[in-house]
């Protein structure tokens, strides 16, 4: 533990809020907030605005933009998105830090995830309690912690939250990346591993949807006269699979198919959705050219069409000189707390993916140590949540007083 002054009486403050952090996680947990309920996540946006206005910030509430998705039955369509949060204070300060994070959750107002158990006294197992409801608490306390410190006029802090990261950011993008080119580093609140390793390096992600047309026709008088959509759809997915691997850490995975009806029908639409990973960002031109061509020789058949929709929303994030450094920085933080700090590249991605590519460095695993997110097992270790807030608390100020280089500051030649 650090013996500066400074920096203890402000981690001091945070020693007896386990209880009050508890209690404010499981009423957030308790409001669903899966990412296409936007009553629940209004209900999620007005906690989180009474809670963060303790700091006596600015707050805005955003409107995010729709997002277009494709139906079962071929159509485009725009999905309301809920509404993000953002919050100022001091932007004018030396040091200047994005803190992000989201508000929705994976689990819809009717999945059977509704409910908190706690596994144990320091377990609780409920939606959002990890991803990441519990880092948003973290955030929140480790930004009161910093406004009982002498330093804080030395930290500006923009907080954006959205409302739509779990189905990838797409009306939020655009909110995260002119946030980055405001502030010199970022920290993001998704959760650590239950034993507290961080994400270091992510690949980058897109999401698509293949539209194939065909025509209806009787499949016993007149088959030949049809043109099976869900052919072409198979076809298609042999073809995409084979892209697997064609680059180093490239992977395709068809996660979903829509159409067909009566088997004596012959298919007029048939919808292929799938998830296309990649390690370095030249992989995505590549694999759009590779994709286009299978379209179009589809699509060049007398009776059927083929339109691909989608793409790449969330760039890789190497782990560069600089952002190693960063890293860094936070292992030394750790270490005074008695916290080891270890990272490991994934193949998850997540808004620092996005924040990365605005040129920032960006540290994007700094909430709860938890486990098993996205379904019913997910959980948080309730412990985590003091040490967290802690870890965030001294990070910021090692670099307000300068004990530890500003991480977006440094070159690319000081960072090595």
């Amino acid at each position: 533990m650090t013996k500066n002054h400074e920096f203890s009486s402000s981690l001091d403050f945070l020693d007896d809020k386990r209880s009050a952090m508890t209690a404010q996680l499981r009423d957030w947990c308790a409001v669903n907030s899966g990412s296409g309920n936007l009553a629940g996540l209004a209900t999620m946006h007005g906690r989180l605005a009474e809670a963060f206005g303790e700091l006596d910030v600015e707050i805005e509430m955003v409107p995010s933009k729709p997002h277009e998705t494709v139906t079962a039955d071929g159509e485009k369509q725009e999905k309301q998105i809920g509404n993000a949060l953002r919050l100022i204070k001091r932007p004018q300060a030396p040091v200047r830090v994005l803190l992000a994070g989201h508000m929705d959750t994976v689990f819809a107002a009717d999945h059977p995830f509704q409910n908190e158990t706690f596994l144990d006294d320091d377990t609780l197992n409920a939606p959002g309690a990890a991803d990441m409801k519990g880092g948003l608490l973290v955030m929140l306390y480790a930004l009161k912690a910093i406004e009982q410190s002498p330093l804080a006029d030395r930290i500006g802090y923009e907080v954006l939250i959205n409302a739509d990261e779990e189905i990838g950011s797409h009306g939020s993008a655009h909110l995260l990346t002119e946030a980055a080119k405001r502030a010199q580093f970022a920290c993001v609140y998704e959760p650590a591993l239950a034993d507290g390793t961080l994400a270091g390096a992510r690949k980058g992600s897109g999401n698509f949807a293949a539209i194939f047309k065909g025509k209806s026709a009787h499949a016993g008088r007149e088959h030949h006269l049809g043109r099976n959509a869900l052919v072409s759809a198979a076809e298609f997915i042999t073809e995409i699979d084979k892209l697997t691997g064609a680059r180093e850490g490239l992977t395709v995975n068809v996660g979903r198919v829509d159409g067909g009806g009566p088997v004596n029908v012959v298919p007029d639409i048939g919808i292929v959705r799938f998830n296309v990973r990649l390690e370095q960002p030249d992989d995505a031109s590549w694999f759009a050219g590779e994709v286009q061509s299978i379209i179009e020789k589809i699509d060049a058949r007398e009776g059927y069409g083929a339109e691909l929709t989608g793409g790449f929303t969330r760039p890789p994030k190497p782990m560069t000189s600089q952002l190693l450094a960063f890293f860094k920085a936070l292992k030394s933080a750790g270490a005074d707390l008695g916290i080891n700090i270890d990272w490991k590249p994934t193949g998850g991605c997540c808004d620092g993916n996005n924040i990365a590519a605005a040129g920032i460095p960006v540290i994007d695993t700094l909430g709860v140590r938890g486990a098993n997110i996205h379904s019913a097992q997910e959980y948080a270790k309730l412990d985590s949540l003091v040490e967290r807030a802690k870890l965030s608390t001294l990070l910021l100020l090692k670099i307000a007083a300068g004990d530890i280089p500003n991480p977006g500051t440094l070159d690319q030649k000081e960072a090595r």
